[in-house]
């Protein structure tokens, strides 16, 4: 394609170092100078910033396909620019309708009703994972956002034994720079052991079917057949991989924020009915997932460029939460009584999150349970680390907090309980 035809150009990179260092700056930039612009980086993509753009493109599925294309070398992972070599996800990873059979037996999963069940062994583990610093008076509260892992393969009926290796891998897979050696040793060797692992409980869970979700992903049928282990795989990898990292990365961003602003800390304190319009703001503001990618499947111009089949494009939800046009005068401030909120965080369309129903309410858990048992707590943001790479997911691996100790709820019960060896 000729560069008049390719114009507007741009320098970007979502996986750049400059990029992870300032990603709401950097989204600005770009955003101001086109809201759909090409750049060079990674073979070549649109990024579409501007929220019209990305709220269009996300429910235009005959246009922006989610699907793999052999035909234009996208064998690995399509959603994800460039793309990792992961077995495909269900629905996911495929276009209406034929998405819509495997979306259909999410939407059975993951309800409202059937998440209320839940909130007891969520706020069980919360209060665990917070009894496991509150006595010190100081902690890394990082370790916190080990919850939505445990959470997860607890609810999914996986190995528990396990929960801190999916952690580990899925942040290192989203967060490690590509190429380096953290990287290679997640997708060469972590990620195949424990999908191996996942197989295995798969193939169990047919033979003998429990209650939890794995089996009732296993006794689904599509299509009038019974799905295949390798369907029910490609669902709960899926679920594993949006359940360990998503909310993790919100939380820990959240509770920055919240100790950066000691007022607003005091009005949660004060009224913790806020936190409902308030999760929704941070959900915009700190968008755990960035961005996420689709192919072009034909020539056509699109808010003002022009298409081609074949070419890639990232829709980077991050950014249009935070375009003025829809975000108010104020789309850089949090404001935690903001509402309407039309927030981008959990997409749009066809592939909205199916599992927001179970993020809001852990997300919420979390960082209520911090606010009442650790209402003093404060993070060193000089002192925190921030993850290498922030082109997928943004969040932070060290969070340095003090606290005034308090007392535990369970002292016959410790996480270690729950681990196994360290791989």
């Amino acid at each position: 394609m000729s560069e008049q035809q390719r114009t507007p150009v741009i320098e970007f990179d979502h996986n750049s170092a400059g990029h992870s260092a300032d990603t709401v700056g950097d989204f600005r930039r770009v955003r101001e100078q086109a809201p759909v612009a090409w750049t060079e980086a990674w073979g070549g993509y649109w990024l579409l910033s501007g929220y019209d753009a990305v709220f269009d493109a996300a429910r235009d599925d005959d246009l922006f396909s989610s699907a793999r294309h052999a035909e234009f070398g996208i064998t690995g992972q399509a959603i994800t620019l460039p793309q990792k070599p992961m077995a495909l996800h269900l629905p996911i990873e495929l276009d209406p309708p034929e998405s819509q059979k495997y979306r259909s037996i999410m939407n059975r999963l993951i309800t409202p009703r059937q998440v209320k069940e839940l909130m007891p062994m969520i706020e069980k583990y919360v209060d665990m994972f917070i009894d496991e610093i509150i006595e010190t008076g100081e902690a890394d509260f990082s370790t916190l956002t080990g919850v939505p892992a445990i959470v997860t393969i607890t609810w999914l009926g996986a190995p528990l034994r396990d929960w801190r290796r999916h952690a580990k891998l899925h942040r290192a897979i989203l967060a490690e720079p590509i190429g380096s050696e953290a990287y290679r040793h997640a997708v060469e060797v972590e990620l195949p052991a424990l999908s191996k692992i996942i197989e295995e409980v798969i193939h169990e869970r047919r033979l003998n079917p429990t209650d939890d979700a794995i089996s009732f992903i296993v006794t689904q049928e599509v299509d009038g057949r019974p799905i295949t282990e390798e369907e029910a795989f490609s669902m709960i990898e899926l679920l594993i991989s949006g359940g360990v990292g998503t909310t993790a990365a919100l939380t820990g961003q959240s509770l920055v924020w919240i100790s950066e602003h000691p007022e607003v800390k005091q009005q949660l304190l004060d009224d913790p009915g806020l936190m409902q319009t308030a999760l929704e703001e941070f959900l915009r503001v700190f968008s755990p997932t960035q961005a996420l990618s689709r192919t072009v499947m034909k020539d056509v111009e699109f808010h003002g460029v022009q298409l081609r089949r074949g070419e890639r494009a990232l829709l980077a939800w991050a950014s249009a939460n935070r375009d003025g046009a829809d975000a108010g005068d104020t789309p850089d401030e949090v404001d935690i009584r903001r509402s309407p909120n039309r927030h981008l965080a959990f997409g749009v369309g066809s592939h909205r999150c199916a599992g927001s129903h179970l993020a809001r309410p852990l997300a919420r858990t979390i960082i209520t349970k911090i606010l009442e048992r650790m209402p003093d707590y404060r993070i060193d943001s000089v002192s925190a680390r921030r993850y290498d790479r922030q082109g997928v997911n943004t969040g932070y691996e060290y969070l340095p907090a003090t606290f005034s100790p308090g007392e535990r709820v369970y002292t016959d019960e410790a996480l270690s309980d729950f681990e196994g060896p360290e791989n």
